[in-house]
């Protein structure tokens, strides 16, 4: 079962993070940033770097730094999205926001601490792969996180509030907020794996896809999940002039649109065989999550 696999692959990225923070330095900042790292979460994004380990026979030994290090970067980015000066939440997986519990500026530092953690992971001496990788993995996951990446795509998608936006605009805003980070996911496997040029960008795009398919949903869940299911405030989407797919097409061609990407991401899978079994459950839990 899909829903017992994730949970597996969370529990060990949950169990990597706890020790690595427990290593840590003693701060202030460290009960926050354990907060906002440690809360829960479906944590896809590890089973995504996971499966996608599977099409190169990657040991999890190999990609559980890069799991630590991306769900640092997913949770700075919801720590700063859920501030009042962005997207203004005070529930975030079925509890109290970093900010509101912690105070604006601790959250704030928090949410740093954890993007700057995300690449200590990846340099860490005691990650064995080659330093020609850990660069090339770090030089990525700049690029994915910063203002060509989750920063800028948060930056469009606050400045696109209450404005009529094209098709182009919006996906591009939605590749950049989500995309970047899953191209990351799947392009991170390649890196260790040390695939041709060419499967990299493929993978990495194939990555984007999925990242996309997964906001698409979000914007579905808005309207039709419930705050208990979705752990945060649902119905936002309208009230805040959010551009998205359904704003510009409405429900049906959305959601044809959200099957047809389905389907091309799965094609995308069809010449790794049975070692893409894990990828393909998990973007079919993807496509029909209610939460």
């Amino acid at each position: 079962m899909i829903e017992k696999r994730l949970s597996i692959n969370a529990r060990k990225t949950d169990q990597f993070l706890k020790t690595y923070l427990k290593n840590q330095k003693k701060t202030p900042l460290l009960r926050a940033m354990k907060y906002g790292v440690l809360s829960g979460g479906k944590k896809v994004r590890s089973s995504i770097i996971l499966n996608t380990g599977k099409l190169f026979d990657l040991s999890e030994k190999k990609l559980i730094n890069i799991c630590g290090a991306v769900e640092s970067i997913h949770s700075y980015s919801l720590i700063h999205d859920d501030l009042p000066c962005m997207d203004d939440d005070n529930i975030r997986r079925g509890k109290s926001s970093t900010h509101i519990k912690f105070g604006e500026a601790t959250a704030i530092l928090a949410g740093n601490s954890l993007l700057t953690l995300a690449f200590e992971m990846i340099a860490d001496n005691n990650y064995s792969i080659l330093k020609k990788y850990k660069v090339e993995l770090i030089k990525s996951l700049s690029s994915f996180s910063g203002h060509t990446g989750i920063a800028g795509g948060q930056e469009l998608d606050l400045s696109f509030e209450n404005k009529k936006k094209t098709y182009k605009q919006i996906i591009d805003m939605q590749r950049k907020k989500t995309g970047k980070l899953f191209n990351f996911c799947c392009l991170s496997a390649a890196i260790i794996a040390n695939r041709s040029k060419k499967e990299k960008k493929e993978l990495g795009m194939l990555g984007e896809d999925i990242g996309l398919l997964f906001q698409l949903i979000d914007d579905f869940l808005d309207i039709y999940s419930s705050n208990k299911l979705l752990g945060k405030q649902n119905k936002k989407d309208k009230k805040k002039g959010k551009s998205t797919l359904l704003s510009l097409f409405g429900i049906k061609k959305t959601q044809k649109y959200t099957e047809n990407l389905k389907k091309k991401i799965l094609r995308k899978l069809l010449k790794h065989g049975k070692k893409a079994e894990d990828l393909k459950n998990t973007i079919e839990f993807i496509y029909r999550r209610r939460y």
